[in-house]
């Protein structure tokens, strides 16, 4: 399921959303009420994204491997078929593991829900099909009489880690139709591979857990609705700072990190510190690291030395 680094970036994204949204409109959004964005209704986008960028890359998996069928019937169509057409290996397309995924209720249900057959990718199916067929692994596969759990397992994570992710061709697909292929390409990766290993184990729905879920409307909401107190602590840090030059992305985290400090008691503060180091790091300027450390780190050794390091949830305040 996605992780707890993964929330904290998608509400960073939804946060930042809102921010440029709010200086483009400027007093707009204040004299037309109902042109205001619905904060969660972002949030619960970016999860959308996640949830449909597993539903393709699992669809991917299976229309290779059924392509073997395909491929048999267009050869033996030919007008002079060889005897190699007429004798296509076509184990693959009834491979045990595939059959478990296409028959799993999420899986039809992920297929009705995020339509990834949709997406013109015909061409690049075929080719990235007979690619696989060329490889020794395959051949190795399809020279094993009879059905083995292990490699009608092996074959399926073959076609994925070796021919999709390691295909220039096709992580340049991936990246056209997602945006956030960069920030959950590894995690949602990692999702295919523990459902290929057993499908049905996963809800595709439901891929972000009510707790985290929680977790994340409520930092969300929080970051919002005590904005003000927030930033009455970080302001009086940034004296020796040009406001104007500080990126929007550092205040956002900076935010958040306070705001953890304050309301998210089961989170210990070193976590939260490292946590927005790195997205820092990752997302924001070169400096940015550096920075936020050293503004969450004031703010931090502050409260605790006068004793305020006592967190509450939010909502009691």
């Amino acid at each position: 399921m996605i992780s707890r680094r993964n929330i904290r970036v998608k509400v960073m994204q939804t946060l930042y959303t809102l921010e440029a949204q709010e200086q483009a409109a400027g007093e707009e959004v204040q004299k037309q009420p109902g042109r205001s964005v619905d904060p969660l209704r972002i949030l619960q986008k970016h999860f959308d994204q996640s949830r449909q960028l597993l539903s393709y890359l699992i669809y991917f998996i299976t229309e290779i491997a059924r392509y073997a069928e395909t491929d048999s019937r267009l050869r033996a169509s030919k007008h002079l078929p060889s005897k190699e057409d007429l004798h296509v290996n076509i184990k693959l397309a009834g491979n045990e593991t595939l059959w478990k995924i296409l028959e799993d209720p999420s899986w039809k249900k992920a297929v009705e829900t995020d339509k990834p057959q949709l997406q013109d990718n015909k061409d690049l199916i075929r080719r990235l099909y007979l690619e696989l067929a060329a490889t020794p692994e395959y051949q190795q596969y399809t020279a094993i009489e009879g059905r083995d759990k292990k490699s009608e397992k092996e074959v399926l994570e073959f076609i994925f880690s070796e021919m999709m992710l390691a295909n220039e061709a096709f992580t340049s697909h991936i990246e056209e139709l997602f945006t956030n292929w960069d920030d959950d390409g590894e995690m949602i990766s990692q999702l295919v591979m523990s459902y290929l290993a057993k499908p049905g184990s996963l809800d595709l729905q439901e891929i972000v857990s009510k707790e985290k879920n929680e977790f994340a409307r409520l930092l969300l909401q929080t970051v919002i609705d005590k904005k003000e107190v927030v930033m009455g602590m970080i302001r009086p840090r940034l004296k020796n700072w040009d406001p104007e030059r500080i990126a929007t992305l550092d205040m956002i985290l900076m935010q958040m990190g306070v705001v953890e400090f304050l309301y998210f008691e089961t989170i210990p503060p070193k976590v939260t510190i490292n946590e927005y180091i790195d997205l820092a790091k990752e997302y924001s300027t070169p400096q940015s690291g550096q920075f936020v450390n050293g503004i969450l780190d004031n703010i931090h050794k502050e409260l605790v030395k006068e004793d305020k390091m006592h967190k509450t949830n939010f909502k009691a305040n």
